[in-house]
């Protein structure tokens, strides 16, 4: 039996519940999994702690109304109820902060100094303190897994963790951003940018301050991860150079149309003369490239390796059920290992 904490219990902690809801009989009789939620930690809800499994139908219920827990509640801080919580694991699925890393840090931190494996979707530690916290779980003799950081729940990770193990990668480059993917994709269709950001907002697919994504924040810092994940390359976010999509216009969009090609915004990571560089640039992409038929909302990431070539995976890069998937994955391979 999986005890679990959630910190965080937004759009990915309930989605990640409703699977596990939903699958339980499956996940139990496939993988022999089996779970309690035993707490769970958020701003807007309040803390609940209980050793032997939380009411999370109620949970759910109450969330849904934007109502505070009732059941259970505890008078722990964040980091106390990690110490103090009986869970075998921790889902660190807070709001990220690529300045700081926010509280997530020290959510980690505790968990995993406590013996407590960590799953996030929250790229703030990733970007920011991935060597470190690894070292940190090495030393507790715990997993740190971070599927969840990069492009939801398409496997991108554990994709060059797994199928393309032995293989050397040398570049990494695509689509990391679903929102300006989108933007760029209705510029096409005529849309000057101002227009097709407010369009974005509307749809949710831009938050009210649209910076983190328009301005290529977001792409970086999964640039980032993956450097330091998939190269071993060692670099802090602000070695990754980075250009967002404000100064398209419509008469560009019109000259990579007459070149044959279209607009995307690139998140790349290459092997040069033995150093990793990291770069997030608009860059006309040829048609006859797999990334300039990915449009919408869609992420999508090629690979260039010495086996294989060029492997392109194109998945969603957001959304409650899909980041709830990547947060699974990383729970089944600690169950499975």
């Amino acid at each position: 039996m999986t005890k679990i904490a959630l910190l965080g219990f937004g759009t990915v902690g309930q989605g990640l519940c409703e699977i596990l809801k939903d699958k339980a009989t499956y996940l139990k009789e496939k993988y022999g999994f089996d779970y309690e939620i035993v707490a769970v930690a958020d701003f807007a809800f309040g803390n609940v702690y209980n050793p032997n499994g939380l009411d999370v139908d109620l949970m759910l219920k109450e969330a849904a109304a934007k109502q505070k827990f009732t059941k259970d509640v505890v008078d722990m801080d964040n980091v106390q109820l990690i110490k103090e919580c009986n869970a075998d694991l921790m889902c660190e699925l807070t709001y990220t902060d690529l300045e700081t890393g926010g509280p997530a840090i020290d959510h980690c931190k505790a968990a995993l100094e406590t013996g407590k494996h960590v799953v996030t979707s929250n790229k703030g530690p990733a970007a920011l303190m991935f060597p470190e916290l690894k070292k940190l779980a090495d030393a507790n003799g715990v997993k740190l897994m971070i599927e969840g950081t990069v492009v939801a729940g398409t496997p991108i990770i554990n994709l060059t963790d797994g199928p393309l193990a032995g293989c050397e990668i040398s570049k990494i480059r695509g689509i990391l951003n679903g929102t300006t993917n989108y933007m760029l994709s209705e510029m096409e269709k005529g849309m000057a940018y101002d227009d097709v950001l407010k369009v974005a907002q509307d749809l949710g697919y831009a938050e009210a301050d649209p910076t983190g994504d328009v301005e290529g924040f977001d792409a970086r810092g999964k640039v980032t991860i993956l450097a330091n994940i998939v190269m071993d390359a060692g670099i802090k976010i602000s070695d990754v150079s980075c250009e967002g999509i404000t100064k398209i216009t419509l008469d560009d969009i019109a000259k990579a149309k007459a070149e044959n090609a279209r607009w995307k915004l690139i998140g790349s990571v290459e092997k040069k003369d033995g150093k990793v560089i990291g770069s997030v640039a608009p860059e006309m992409v040829s048609m006859t490239h797999p990334l300039a038929g990915v449009m919408g909302a869609t992420n999508a990431l090629t690979f260039t390796t010495d086996l294989m070539g060029d492997v392109t995976i194109v998945g969603p890069g957001a959304g409650k059920i899909e980041t709830g998937f990547s947060i699974l994955t990383d729970i089944l391979a600690i169950h499975r290992s």
